[in-house]
C-alpha cells in the first residue's frame, strides 16, 4: 500500500497537472463515491428494515408487538463490536468531522467509512431513532480524506475533499445539492474560500447525478402548494421559531444528558447499544399500545409487509410527510414533541450510530403542525394551511439545533419544491437560530466537543487560544511615528514600509493613536485638503482599542472582532501607556499554530506520562519574529545547550524535522524540550549565539 501510494503521489508531482484542475477531478470522483455509497446505504437501511420487522414478523407470528423490543437489542448488539473497530462511527459523526478538520488538517481513518455504514444502517434498520444524514456525512468526508492522504495532498487540500464528501452526502441522501453546499460551508467549514467553494459544489453536483440516476429525481415528501395567505402570518411563524428554539434546546438537553449518563457508566461499551435499543423497545411497545393511533400507508417497513413502525423509530419521514400535508392527528403531533427526543437520546447516547439531522426535521414538523392546529381554532382562515406550519417547523427546529438557518430554509425547500414558503422558513429559521444561541452557546454538533475541551469559533479551537499569550507572537519593535511629523512623513512611511497601519507615539514612547492607509486617503479625499502643515495627529485615530501583552490572543480576537480590525497596539500594564508591540491578523494565525501544538504535545505528554519529571523538564513553544536574529540560521550553527533538545518546526501548516541544514524561517514555531531551568530563556540564547554570525554576514 505504500508504493502504491508513493507511485500515485509521485505521478501527480510530475505530471504537474494545471493549480485546481486535479482537485477538481478529485472533488467529482469524492463526490460520485459518495453518490454511490449513500444510494448504497439508504437501500441497506430498508432492507434490514423490512427483513426485521416484515420477514421476522412472517416467521415469527406468535411474537406479536414485543417485536418492537426485541429487534432494536438485536440491533444494538450487533452494533456494539463495530462502535470498537472505529470509535468514531459512535453516535452521529458531524462532530468527529469537525474536529478532524479543525485539529487533524481533516484526516479520517479509512475504516470510519466502513464502520459508519454499517453501524448506521443496522442501528436505523432495526428501529434505532436516528437519521440517515450524519452517517452519510462521515463517510462522504472518510471517502475524501482516505484520498487525499493517499496522494499525499497538504492539510488544506485534505479539509477540502473533507468538505467535499461532507456536501456530497447530503446532496446525494435528500437529493438537495445546494443544501449539502450550505451545510459544508455554514457548519462545517465556517466559511470556505472561493476556490475551495468551486470544488465543493461540484462535488454536490456529482453525488446528486448518480443518486439520481439510480433512485430516480424524486422529492423526499409530497407537499401540497402552501402559500403566505397574509402577512399577518408572519407574527405566527416568528412565534413558531421563537418556540422552536425553546424545543431544540430540550432536545439538545436531553441528548447531552443521555450521553452523560451512558459514559460515566461503568458498563462494557460493546453492550450499551444494546442497553438503549431495550429503553427505546420500552417506549415503542408502550407507544404501540396506545389507543387510535393513526399510521401513514407508507410506515409499514418501507412500504412493504403488514407490520407498522412506531412513529419515532427510524428517521420517521412517513409521519413528517403526513404532518405537512395535515394528515397527522393534534394528540399523537404533541405527545411526540416530547417522545421523539427520548427516542433519540435512548438510541445515540447508548453509543448506536446515526445522525440527529433527520431527528430535528421530525420534532420539527410535530411542533409546527401542533402550533398550526392551534392557530387554526385562533384563526380559522387557516384551517386548510396547518401543515405550512409543520414545513416550517422542520427548518425552524433544526436552525435551533444545528446554528444553520440558510442550511435549514435550503434543505426544506429542495426536500418539498415548495418556494412559497420560503417567507416564512426565512424568518422562522433566522428567529430560532438567534433566540436558541442566546439561551444556549453550544450547538448539537458543538456540543459534544465541549464537553472535550473543543470550542469553536469561526472554524477555530479557541480553547487553544486561551493558552498563547500576545507577548509571544506581537511584533515588539514595529514601525511606529510621532504624531507631531507631517503628512508627507507618514506618506513616504507607508510606501517605504509597504504596511496598511503603524502605531502613532506621543512623546517617552507612549502609545497616542494609531493611523492607517484609510485615513490618510480619507485626509487627502476632503475639499480643503493640503498637506502643508497637516501633522499626523490632524487625521490619525486617537486613543484606539488596546491590549496587554501578558493577555491570551483570544482577548485580541475579541476586542478586533466587532469593527473588524486589523491589528491593535499592545501597552504596558503598568498604566504609562508605554508602547510595547503590535499584534496583527498574520500574529494571531501563527499564535493558533504555537496553540495546536501545545494541544497536541499535551495529548502526548498525557499517554507517556511516565516519559518525564514535569517539574525538572518540559516543552517550551515559540514563534521566530522579524526582529530576531535566529530568524536566518542553520540549524547547524547554533549551540544549543547539552540539556536541550530542538523537537520539530511548524511551517505552513506542516511539521518539519529539524536537520542540521534546516534552517529557521520568520514565523516558524519552533518546539524545543529540555530542562526547565534551561529551555525557558532558549530563544534569548539562541538569539546571543547567532547574532554574531549575521553580523560577519
Amino acid at each position: 500500500m505504500t508504493q502504491k501510494r508513493a507511485t500515485i503521489s509521485s505521478y501527480i508531482d510530475r505530471f504537474a497537472p494545471p493549480e485546481g484542475l486535479h482537485l477538481l477531478i478529485l472533488s467529482v470522483v469524492v463526490g460520485a463515491s459518495t453518490g454511490l455509497a449513500s444510494v448504497f446505504f439508504v437501500k441497506l437501511i430498508f432492507a434490514i428494515q423490512d427483513f426485521s420487522y416484515t420477514s421476522v414478523s412472517s416467521i415469527l407470528p406468535g411474537i406479536g408487538k414485543w417485536i418492537y423490543v426485541i429487534v432494536p437489542v438485536i440491533g444494538g448488539l450487533l452494533v456494539g463490536p463495530l462502535i470498537l473497530f472505529a470509535k468514531e462511527a459512535k453516535g452521529h459523526g458531524v462532530p468527529e468531522v469537525m474536529q478532524a478538520l479543525i485539529l487533524r488538517g481533516g484526516r479520517i481513518r479509512a475504516r470510519v467509512a466502513v464502520a459508519k455504514i454499517a453501524a448506521s444502517a443496522l442501528c436505523i434498520g432495526t428501529g434505532g431513532s436516528a437519521g440517515r444524514e450524519g452517517p452519510i456525512i462521515q463517510v462522504g468526508s472518510a471517502l475524501g480524506s482516505s484520498i487525499g492522504q493517499l496522494l499525499r495532498l497538504s492539510d488544506e487540500r485534505i479539509r477540502n475533499l473533507v468538505a467535499c464528501g461532507a456536501a456530497a452526502g447530503i446532496a446525494a441522501t435528500f437529493n438537495a445539492p445546494i443544501a449539502g453546499v450550505a451545510f459544508a460551508i455554514e457548519v462545517l467549514m465556517c466559511g470556505l474560500q472561493m476556490r475551495a467553494f468551486g470544488n465543493v459544489v461540484i462535488a454536490a453536483v456529482a453525488a446528486s447525478v448518480v443518486s439520481r440516476s439510480i433512485i430516480g429525481d424524486t422529492f423526499a415528501f409530497q407537499v401540497p402548494t402552501y402559500s403566505l395567505q397574509s402577512p399577518v402570518e408572519i407574527i405566527l411563524y416568528l412565534i413558531l421559531g421563537l418556540t422552536a428554539a425553546l424545543v431544540g434546546i430540550m432536545f439538545m438537553k436531553m441528548l447531552n444528558f443521555s450521553e452523560d449518563v451512558f459514559d460515566n457508566w461503568k458498563f462494557p461499551q460493546i453492550l450499551k447499544p444494546a442497553v438503549g435499543g431495550v429503553l427505546l423497545g420500552i417506549l415503542g411497545l408502550a407507544y404501540m399500545n396506545l389507543p387510535g393511533l393513526e399510521f401513514p400507508a407508507s410506515s409499514v417497513a418501507h412500504g412493504t409487509g403488514t407490520t407498522h413502525i412506531p412513529h419515532m423509530y427510524g428517521s420517521g419521514f412517513p409521519f413528517i410527510e403526513a404532518a405537512i400535508q395535515g394528515k397527522a392527528a393534534l394528540w399523537i403531533m404533541v405527545l411526540l414533541i416530547f417522545i421523539k427526543p427520548l427516542a433519540t437520546s435512548f438510541t445515540l447516547g447508548s453509543g448506536n450510530s446515526g445522525g440527529v439531522f433527520a431527528p430535528s426535521l421530525f420534532i420539527g414538523a410535530v411542533l409546527g403542525g401542533s402550533m398550526g392546529h392551534l392557530f387554526s381554532i385562533w384563526i380559522p382562515s387557516l384551517e386548510g394551511n396547518t401543515g405550512a406550519f409543520a414545513l416550517v417547523g422542520m427548518a425552524a427546529v433544526f436552525s435551533a439545533t444545528a446554528r444553520a438557518p440558510l442550511t435549514a430554509m435550503l434543505i426544506v425547500f429542495e426536500m418539498s419544491n415548495d418556494y412559497l414558503m420560503i417567507l416564512p422558513l426565512m424568518v422562522a429559521g433566522v428567529a430560532a437560530s438567534y433566540f436558541s444561541q442566546w439561551l444556549h452557546p453550544e450547538s448539537i454538533y458543538t456540543m459534544k466537543l465541549a464537553k472535550r475541551g473543543v470550542r469553536f469559533s469561526e472554524g477555530r479551537d479557541m480553547d487553544i487560544m486561551q493558552g498563547v499569550k500576545i507577548s509571544e507572537v506581537m511584533k515588539s519593535h514595529p514601525v511606529t511615528i510621532h504624531k507631531d511629523q507631517y503628512f508627507s512623513d507618514a506618506m513616504a512611511l507607508f510606501q517605504e514600509k509597504n504596511l496598511l497601519g503603524f502605531p502613532v507615539l506621543a512623546d517617552n514612547d507612549k502609545l497616542w493613536g494609531i493611523v492607517t492607509l484609510q485615513d490618510m486617503h480619507r485626509a487627502q479625499s476632503a475639499e480643503d485638503f493640503s498637506s502643508r502643515g497637516l501633522k499626523v495627529a490632524d487625521f490619525a485615530v486617537e486613543d484606539p482599542i488596546t491590549v496587554f501583552p501578558d493577555e491570551p490572543i483570544w482577548v485580541a480576537i475579541q476586542k478586533m472582532s466587532p469593527r473588524d480590525l486589523a491589528r491593535l497596539p499592545v501597552i504596558s500594564r503598568d498604566g504609562s501607556g508605554r508602547l510595547c508591540g503590535l499584534i496583527s491578523r498574520s500574529d494571531i494565525l501563527r499564535a493558533y499554530d504555537v496553540g495546536i501544538v501545545r494541544k497536541q504535545r499535551g495529548q502526548i505528554v498525557e499517554h507517556q506520562v511516565d516519559l518525564r519529571q514535569p517539574k525538572e523538564n518540559g516543552f517550551v513553544e515559540f514563534v521566530l519574529k522579524e526582529e530576531d536574529a535566529c530568524s536566518s540560521a542553520l540549524i547547524k550553527d547554533l549551540s544549543l545547550p547539552d540539556t536541550v533538545n530542538m523537537v520539530s518546526i511548524k511551517r505552513g501548516g506542516q511539521i518539519v524535522i529539524p536537520k542540521g541544514h534546516t534552517k529557521l524561517h520568520v514565523g516558524d514555531v519552533i518546539t524545543v524540550y529540555g530542562r526547565l531551568k534551561d529551555v525557558e530563556g532558549i530563544k534569548d540564547f539562541l538569539n546571543a549565539c547567532s547574532l554574531p554570525e549575521q553580523q560577519e554576514g
